[in-house]
């Protein structure tokens, strides 16, 4: 009998099989977090084309509107002119922008749009992440790697709808965009914050605040 994956985010090394579609998914036993098997993903032609489709312009008060999820958090938590980061800024920066408008000095990475991994070796007093972290293969190394770019007492906010339970997860509509390969549960995000010893909250049932002690 095969031996199950690891998990690529907290490390525990059982799992169990989530077949959907045609499609190989795996659940962690520890964490929650469901992944799609390597063998499924699309190359990073493939995943940029999808990218490439998205309209996602600064200007676009509905996605302002969309993104004000997870940058409301750094209004209400953090003043300007603080420091921020936007990673996985994608080729319409509107993040950016409104970040640059409210007084903040903001940077924005993407490895696809915005390729300087110098901006990774910095430090910074708020890392966003908006609908980027699902797209991830290795979340562990780069949710990690984040955190190390954060100052003492620094926000990291992320935006990902969370998987609930199996059979919800096969009829999910999340699930259906071919570039969404990682699945956070809420325990998956409490594993994260107890690994870094970081505060954690849910202040909308897409967003997740973590706190740099």
């Amino acid at each position: 009998m095969a031996s199950s994956p690891c998990c690529p985010l907290c490390d525990h090394p059982q799992s169990y099989p989530l077949p959907v579609a045609g499609k190989h998914y795996h659940r962690c036993l520890g964490c929650e977090l469901v992944w799609l098997d390597a063998a499924d993903h699309l190359d990073a032609w493939a995943e940029k084309a999808v990218y490439d489709d998205h309209d996602n312009r600064v200007d676009d008060p509905g996605y302002r509107r969309f993104l004000m999820r997870a940058f409301g958090e750094v209004l209400a938590r953090v003043p300007p002119p603080a420091s921020g980061l936007d990673f996985g800024c994608g080729p319409g920066p509107a993040l950016i922008a409104m970040g640059r408008e409210a007084g903040y000095r903001m940077a924005g990475y993407d490895k696809f749009y915005a390729d300087e991994p110098e901006l990774l070796d910095r430090q910074y007093d708020f890392i966003t992440s908006t609908e980027v972290i699902e797209h991830i293969a290795d979340p562990k190394d780069a949710l990690d790697r984040l955190w190390a770019c954060l100052k003492p007492g620094g926000l990291l906010v992320l935006q990902t709808q969370r998987v609930l339970g199996d059979e919800r997860f096969k009829s999910w509509r999340y699930r259906h965009d071919p570039t969404h390969i990682v699945f956070f549960a809420e325990a998956s995000f409490r594993a994260l914050g107890a690994r870094w010893q970081a505060a954690v909250e849910f202040p909308h049932q897409d967003v997740v605040v973590f706190t740099k002690s």
